[in-house]
Order: structure tokens, then sequence, then C-alpha cells
């Protein structure tokens, strides 16, 4: 009969909330150990680094002699662990000391070598030393969605690192709300007497204006004396 392992039950997922961001790490484990520290169940919280970059820190000037310098300090670090395990199966302490200093002697003269033939083989084509890390420009607190009021709570009331660098929440996910704008409405006319409005026309605009009432009055006076003429004819 054949037999089978059953499979070990998944665990469940977790909800988790953004409790908080910060710009470096050390920030972000600070809280979570301040969370800890005031009794708040951790064993649902995570730590996520977001927007991932390598960074190379650029530590000197490589050259020939500097490879083999580096070589050989390596080597003697090696030789020595070699020797002090080999030395463990000597009988006399004499012979013990010796193979471990010869033991750093060929390792520093080895490591030297090969530091200053490895850097010969790369023909000037990287010459300085360095350091790579992986950094992330975002470091954000993740807790249980059910706790998120109580992680809250006991992390504004701790005490705020100085160099802490808290970065804005991102917007969370869904249908955007828009805002709610009141109408204005026009302010109505008053009843009653309205105040005059000012005479915005010009001196010329204004002279014509009179001219114009002039002729017309003048029109208005003749077809008068025309009338009275016409009724006097008849009359007689």
């Amino acid at each position: 009969m054949e037999y089978s392992p059953a499979a070990e039950p998944a665990s469940p997922a977790v909800d988790r909330r953004l409790l908080v961001s910060y710009d470096n790490y050390a920030a972000a484990q600070r809280a979570v150990d301040t969370l800890s520290d005031a009794g708040f169940p951790v064993e649902n919280s995570a730590i996520i680094g977001s927007d991932l970059r390598l960074e190379e820190t650029v530590t000197g000037r490589l050259t020939n002699g500097r490879a083999a310098l580096t070589g050989l300090v390596s080597g003697a670090v090696f030789g020595l662990i070699v020797g002090m395990f080999l030395g463990l199966f000597t009988s006399t302490t004499t012979s013990f000391f010796g193979l471990v200093l010869w033991s750093i002697l060929w390792g520093a003269v080895a490591g030297a070598a090969f530091g200053f033939v490895g850097h010969a083989f790369t023909g000037g084509t990287r010459d300085f030393s360095s350091r790579s890390s992986i950094v992330a420009g975002r470091y954000d607190v993740l807790v249980a969605s059910a706790m998120l009021d109580q992680a809250q709570a006991l992390l504004q009331g701790g005490v705020r690192p100085a160099d802490t660098v808290v970065l804005q929440r991102p917007p969370s996910a869904g249908p955007a709300t828009p805002p709610v704008t009141t109408p204005v409405t026009p302010p109505s006319p008053v009843s009653g007497d309205t105040a005059p409005q000012a005479d915005l026309r010009t001196d010329e605009e204004r002279a014509d204006a009179r001219d114009e009432d002039a002729r017309d009055e003048e029109v208005r006076d003749e077809q008068a004396r025309d009338e009275a003429g016409l009724s006097r004819g008849r009359r007689m």
C-alpha cells in the first residue's frame, strides 16, 4: 500500500492594512518594536519595502597594489583558520604554533598573488572598489485590519524618533467620491425703486443723442402745425 503524506493546511490569508510609511528601514523597525513593547500582537504585522533600487557605493580607487594588499589580508585570514584547524591534530604546542604561522604566511602569499593577477586581467576597466546593496524608497508597516485602530493609538502615543520621516499614505483603491458643491443662488432683484444707473456714454455720444432729440422735437412740431392748418381749412 502506497503512503502519501497529507498536505499541510495552508495558513489563512490575513487582511492587512497600512499603518504608517517611513523612508528608512530602521524607523519601520522601531515602529514595530514600539508596538511589541506596548503588548500589541505583532504576529500578523509586516514590513514591506517598495520602490526597490540597487545602490553601489564607491569606497576608493583600486590599483594592482591595493588589489594585492586586499588579497594578502584575505589569504592570511583564511590561512589562520586552516592552520588552527590542522593544529588540533598536532601533539606539541610548538608544532601547533609553527603550523599556524606557516599557514598564515602561505595564505597571505597566495592571496596577494591572486589579488594582483585578478585585477591585472581586468585591463583597467574597473579601477575602483565599491559596496553594493538593495534598498527601498518606502517601507510600509502593515497590521491586521481588525487591530488597525489599536495600533494607531499605540503608535501615536509613543515617542517618534528625531530622524524619522513619515511618508504620506498612498491613495486607497476604490471609486473616488466627487466633492460636494453647494449651488450658488444669484441674488434676486430688489422690488421697488431701483437706483439710477450711471451714464457710461462718451461726450460725443451724449451730444449726438441731444441733436437727435432736438430733430425729433422739430418733426413733432411741424406735424402739429400741419394738423392745425388742415383743421382750420375744413372749418372754412
